[in-house]
């Protein structure tokens, strides 16, 4: 029986508000919280809370049927915020046992591709934010942001421990080879990869509404019959996607939810079932090796990461925030470090992007030139704040040693402060008993 691992992509970024120049140094807030409230609660409205409503249907109804999220840090926090119902929404999903909720950054970032510290702590911190809100354990399956994968990427995963890797079945990687198997990284064993079928994703997110196109029209069926005529030996199938082709990219008046409701119901006809990730990597064996020197993602037809670090707009921001990565980190002020953890989001760079330019149709900006300028104006105030509490005068090891010796006067105080409580209740002891 063919198998159809079903992966959504869940991320929404915090956008910048506009921030001129004469605004650095004078202004330290950096968010549109109009615009962000503004996008999440459409968007929640019209596919978050609507589509996993359908999703606890079809698991209640279809013991066979299972489903995967690629969950943000940033996108839980705006539902903390925006929507407090969406988050009970999720746990529904995630107590039918029958949803995997999967390893990703925390910011949705790029930091993969150019500071491993930060990357680490990001992966940490959307485990951890999982961990305590649906009570899950640490996948064993991570897919980074936009599907990016590289050797040096699989090397830093499996010392933290992750067994799979989501990524995309790129042509020039894959050369004849097929995306419908599990491979293992070439430098790292131990490491699964489970690849991403562009083409049987694309039916939904490209084709499905498109009139124009010789897809159309797109029906369960035709899908499930590509899954059940797979070559003997393909078993089973990745699809990944954004969440909102659900509602957003494919309007309700498209019929995307039927799609969905019709797959589980008619998938036993044509012996399909479905998995989930870290059960393909009980399930299925490794047919071979890849390697993946440069970084790949699955954008664009290169599928390469050009979209986020492409153009020397992207590549000046992105060696700005390595730079100055170590120093903000010594600094532990929790204000600057959650700013700077915003700032990480793969939209700021993406936003930058000078390929094909005609409006990104997520980007709030008029070019990928008054992007830049406004991050750049935003990330050198934040700078400043950095300056203001460090001065670069000052090198990285020598405030690290400072930070250390605070830290530990904070914890002399703290058990001095203990050691005199418990010297007041002795005190107070004794003149109860002289009494």
């Amino acid at each position: 029986m063919k198998k159809i691992c079903l992966c959504f992509q869940i991320h929404q970024p915090y956008r910048l508000r506009r921030y001129r120049f004469f605004d650095i140094g004078n202004s330290h807030y950096y968010s549109d919280d109009y615009l962000n409230e503004e996008v999440f609660e459409r968007i929640a409205d019209t596919c978050y809370l609507p589509a996993n409503r359908m999703l606890l249907e079809l698991l209640k109804a279809y013991p066979d049927f299972s489903v995967s999220f690629s969950l943000s840090g940033l996108a839980i926090e705006q539902m903390e915020y925006y929507k407090p119902e969406l988050i009970d929404s999720f746990k529904e999903l995630v107590a039918t046992g029958r949803v995997e909720l999967l390893a990703e950054s925390y910011a949705h970032s790029i930091s993969s591709l150019y500071d491993s510290v930060e990357f680490r702590n990001q992966v940490r911190m959307q485990q951890t934010k999982l961990r305590e809100l649906f009570g899950v354990s640490p996948s064993r399956v991570f897919c980074n942001t936009e599907l990016i994968y590289s050797d040096d990427i699989a090397l830093e995963l499996s010392a933290l421990g992750y067994e799979g890797i989501i990524t995309e079945g790129a042509k020039h990687v894959l050369g004849w080879k097929s995306p419908n198997y599990l491979y293992t990284s070439a430098v790292s064993p131990k490491t699964t990869l489970l690849l991403h079928n562009a083409n049987l994703t694309e039916l939904i997110t490209s084709h499905f509404s498109n009139y124009a196109s010789a897809e159309y029209p797109v029906t369960a069926d035709k899908l499930l019959g590509r899954v059940k005529w797979l070559p003997e030996g393909e078993d089973f199938v990745c699809l990944y996607m954004n969440y909102e082709v659900l509602g957003v990219m494919n309007r309700p008046e498209t019929g995307i939810f039927e799609f969905f409701r019709a797959l589980p119901a008619l998938a036993a006809n044509y012996e399909v079932s479905f998995t989930t990730p870290s059960r393909l990597l009980d399930e299925e064996k490794s047919v071979g090796a890849l390697s993946v020197a440069y970084p790949i993602s699955w954008a664009g037809e290169e599928k390469s990461t050009n979209e986020w670090n492409g153009n020397i707009l992207q590549q000046g921001a992105i060696e700005k925030l390595r730079a100055w990565g170590e120093r903000v980190h010594a600094l532990e002020d929790r204000r600057l470090l959650q700013d700077w953890l915003y700032l990480q989001s793969a939209d700021h760079f993406y936003y930058m992007n000078t390929v094909n330019w005609g409006g990104h149709p997520f980007s709030p900006y008029s070019s990928p030139y008054d992007a830049f300028n406004n991050y750049m104006n935003v990330l050198s105030d934040l700078l400043l704040r950095v300056e203001e509490q460090a001065p670069s005068s000052i090198e990285t090891e020598e405030l690290n040693s400072y930070q250390q010796t605070i830290r530990a006067q904070d914890e002399q105080i703290t058990h001095l402060e203990n050691e005199v409580h418990q010297l007041r209740k002795q005190l107070s002891s004794l003149s109860e008993i002289k009494q």
